[in-house]
This record gives C-alpha cells, sequence and structure tokens, in this order.
C-alpha cells in the first residue's frame, strides 16, 4: 500500500512541539516540509530588517530539527504550491492560519484552486489562544473594548487548547535533489553591514531559544511581572514576544507552563501576565474585524487631526538624540538590540504622537523596521492605543511625562546610564532632566549640552500644552 505525502507548509508556526498542522500532516503519512518567503507581500508589508535576521536563524533552526528536510522557496504561494503539489506528488497540504488580511484572502484563494483539482487542503489554529471569529458579544457583532472582550468574551467561550506532543514519528518523503527549493542563503535575510552583532549576543531565535526564555522567566520573574515588568533595567518581563511573533513557541504553551507552574493562582502577577497574552489576542482580534487597523484610524475623528510634519524630529527621535534621556535610551535600546522595554514604549510612543505631534504612522513604520518581534497586529493596536485613535486607547489628555516616568522607573538611571553612556557621570537628581543641572555639575560630569548630549529638541510643558490644543479641535 502506497503511504500517502502532503505537504507541511510552514508560516509563523517555526516549531515542531504543539504544531496542530504538522500532526495532522504527519498523521496522513509522509510530508514535505516547506517553506516560502511571499514576496508578494502588500507594499510596506515585507519583513522589516531585524524581523528578516531573526527569521534567517530561526530557519536554519527549524531545519536543524527537521533534519536537514526543510524545503525553502521564494515567490508567490499562490503560483508555487500548486506546482509543489503536483512536483511532490502530495495528495493534501496543511497549514496553520495567518490573521494578516492579506494573507487570510490568499489562503482562501489557494484553498479554493486545490479542493478544485482534487487536493485535500486543512488549516489549524496554531497562533492563538481564541480564534476571532469564535469570541463574540451576544448581538454577534465584534467587541470593541479589551476587558469586556477578555472577561465575558475569551474567559467566558473555552479554554485554550492544551498543547500537543510533537509528532511521535515523522516520515520524510524522497524529494529530488533537483526540488527547485532555493535554499536559505537565497532568501539573503541577513544584512549586509554589520549592525547585528550587539543583537547576536542578545537574543538565540528557534525553538530552544523559546523554551530557554520561557523557562528563565517562570523560575525568575513569573511570581514579581505585575511591578517587575515596569522597570526598564530589571530582567521583569519574558522577552517572548519575537518567539511568539515567528511561532517558535505557541500562546498554549505559554498559558499552560504558567497555569501548570502556578495553578489557577489569585497571585496578581500571574494573573496581570496572562491577560496579556490577552492583550495579544486582542490585537489579532481587532485586525481581523478590523482589518483597515495599520492603514486607518480606528476612530475615524482622528482623520481630522492636525498632525505635524518635520523630518529632523523624526530622525532624532529614530536615532536617540532628542535630548529626553528615557526617551533616547529606549530608541538607543531599540536600535542596538532589536527590542525595546514595553514600558518604553509607551513613553517613547507618547514622545512622538504627542510632545512631537508626528502621525502614529511614522512610529509604526520604524518600529516594523527596527523590532524584532514586529507584528502587524500589535503594533498597529499599540501606535493606535498610544496616539489616542485605536480600540479602548489612551485618552487624548494622557500624556506622559518623560521626566517623571525617568525617575519613577528607572530611579538611578541605571537604563539611562547604559543606553546613554555619555550621562554615566551625572547624579541620580539630573539623569532625566540634565539640562536642569547646573553649568559646574555639567562641567564635572564632562557634558556640554548640545556636544556630548544634544539639547532637547522641544519644551515638554509647551508641547504639552499643543497636544492638547491640538486634540481640543477634534470636539470643535
Amino acid at each position: 500500500m502506497t503511504v500517502p505525502v502532503s505537504i507541511m507548509w510552514f508560516r509563523q508556526d517555526l516549531r515542531v512541539k504543539d504544531n496542530p498542522a504538522l500532526n495532522a500532516a504527519c498523521d496522513m503519512g509522509k510530508i514535505v516540509p516547506i517553506y516560502i518567503y511571499d514576496d508578494t507581500a502588500p507594499n510596506g508589508r515585507e519583513p522589516g530588517g531585524a524581523s528578516k535576521w531573526w527569521l534567517h536563524h530561526s530557519l536554519s533552526s527549524l531545519n536543524k530539527r527537521l533534519n536537514g528536510h526543510l524545503q525553502i522557496f521564494k515567490g508567490d504561494p499562490q503560483t508555487l504550491i500548486p506546482k509543489l503539489m503536483k512536483s511532490f506528488n502530495a495528495k493534501g497540504i496543511f497549514w496553520n492560519r495567518c490573521y494578516e488580511p492579506w494573507q487570510i484572502n490568499r489562503d482562501k484563494t489557494i484553498k479554493k484552486t486545490l479542493i478544485e483539482h482534487d487536493y485535500e487542503a486543512h488549516s489549524c489554529n496554531g497562533s492563538l489562544l481564541w480564534e476571532p471569529m469564535k469570541v463574540l458579544k451576544k448581538d454577534g457583532t465584534p467587541y470593541r473594548v479589551f476587558t469586556p472582550y477578555y472577561k465575558k468574551g475569551c474567559l467566558q467561550v473555552e479554554e485554550p487548547r492544551y498543547p500537543k506532543a510533537p509528532p511521535a514519528r515523522i516520515t520524510y518523503a524522497d524529494v529530488d535533489n533537483d526540488s527547485d527549493s532555493d535554499g536559505l542563503t537565497s532568501l539573503d535575510l541577513l544584512p549586509t553591514i554589520n549592525w547585528d552583532a550587539t543583537i547576536e549576543k542578545e537574543w538565540s531565535p528557534g525553538e530552544d531559544g523559546a523554551a530557554d526564555n520561557l523557562a528563565d522567566f517562570i523560575e525568575n520573574s513569573a511570581r514579581k511581572y505585575k511591578d517587575g515588568r515596569d522597570i526598564p533595567s530589571a530582567n521583569g518581563t519574558s522577552r517572548l514576544s519575537p518567539h511568539l511573533h515567528f511561532g517558535e513557541v505557541s500562546p498554549n504553551q505559554v498559558w499552560y507552563a504558567i497555569k501548570d507552574k502556578f495553578g489557577n493562582s489569585e497571585d496578581k502577577s500571574i494573573e496581570t501576565y496572562l491577560s496579556e497574552l490577552g492583550w495579544r489576542e486582542f490585537s489579532y482580534y481587532l485586525l481581523f474585524h478590523f482589518p483597515t487597523l495599520p492603514n486607518k484610524n480606528f476612530n475615524e475623528k482622528f482623520d481630522k487631526f492636525p498632525w505635524r510634519t518635520d523630518a529632523k524630529a523624526l530622525k532624532a527621535w529614530q536615532k536617540g538624540n532628542t535630548g529626553i534621556p528615557i526617551v533616547d535610551a529606549g530608541m538607543r535600546e531599540l536600535w542596538q538590540t532589536g527590542y525595546m522595554h514595553n514600558r518604553v514604549r509607551m513613553i517613547v510612543g507618547s514622545f512622538l504622537v504627542k510632545n512631537l505631534l508626528l502621525s502614529w504612522h511614522e512610529g509604526e513604520r520604524w518600529f516594523w523596521d527596527t523590532l524584532l518581534d514586529a507584528d502587524l497586529a500589535s503594533n498597529s493596536a499599540s501606535w493606535q492605543w498610544v496616539a489616542g485613535s485605536g480600540a479602548d486607547a489612551a485618552p487624548y489628555f494622557r500624556i506622559f511625562n518623560p521626566i517623571l516616568q525617568g525617575e519613577k522607573f528607572d530611579k538611578k538611571g541605571n537604563y539611562v546610564r547604559k543606553y546613554c553612556p555619555e550621562l554615566n557621570k551625572l547624579s541620580d537628581k539630573y539623569i532625566h532632566k540634565p539640562w536642569e543641572a547646573p553649568s559646574a555639575i555639567l562641567k564635572d560630569a564632562g557634558i556640554e549640552l548640545g556636544k556630548e548630549y544634544p539639547k532637547p529638541i522641544v519644551d515638554l510643558k509647551a508641547s504639552r500644552q499643543r497636544a492638547l490644543d491640538a486634540f481640543q479641535t477634534l470636539k470643535e
């Protein structure tokens, strides 16, 4: 009896454990594991530089776990997959669903074409705890506010699926050496200039790296998460976001690793962390039900908002040269490590859209290119939240004061000193506001503002009032 062959199409699920599509494909018979770098993504939605670096190493890691059997291609999946079905003599294909609008439409087209040609096409949920089409209000409409979505929707619908064990056995179909697989190097994902040296020291892409980060978080930080997550110099967060984005660990694995360790604990830190997984789900939920989220204001009132254009200020923000230490430290952390602490993300976001009055689109684009965890759903929803235009958004009058934020969450200035070493010798009193330091203290610290460290590019008090005035126009 001939054992049927199926294709396992890896996408944002670059793992072997808890991979529903992989399990289902292995249950059918022999598999050909493939990855397609889709070069037909909409304009501006090809992975950014930091994401490409991670993807290269993640695919390399996955290929090792698959004993070198991963076939890698570049092109349009709608064109490639029917050809691959034929050349591999496959009976069916399996994949885990993606939720970006263009991917949903593409996958529907592929599935329809394959079924019309008598192939089997199966899709599974491998990346969300609760799929967006299953969580609705009683009247059948989607939630627009997080707390009722999470507490009345998600937590009342059904328990998330328990993680699956890896397939007991993976049997690979024979593939000719001339299968037209492009190979990993052909994707040209690594940078041509050596900007990734620091990132390489900080991160270990792949399923093993994800497991290590999760274990470390549970052991050392989970119990202190509620407060520890706000201290940028501390190791208080899980640092799982890039691993989750590329699917090296599933949210189900994270959810139940926490639950299995701590039970139904009423510990506020555990509750808070699980609700942060809920926020990730909410971002995907919004993108699914409101697919224009990355491009258009969720709140249409903001279509009339008087955003400024200021290329010089934007560049100063991007490069961490605003003269506001906590903002600059955050932007430099991003550039050096491909990551930024969550509390600081809110601070730098508020500074861009409120103190500088530059559009959230500018921030979203920069984060898309520089974040290792650049994720269309989370990035769009978070930037709109900060701007005040999104779902369940921060109120317009909530403008983070970066001095007070720094003094509260980086009391000793450890975070600022790490990423703005030119301020190293300043006392704690002035580390977050060097422009207030007497000239003698600046001189002793070896700092001349405008030379060793920039003068503030904007007056915080005046720019706050300018923002409030601008928001007031939305009411008129």
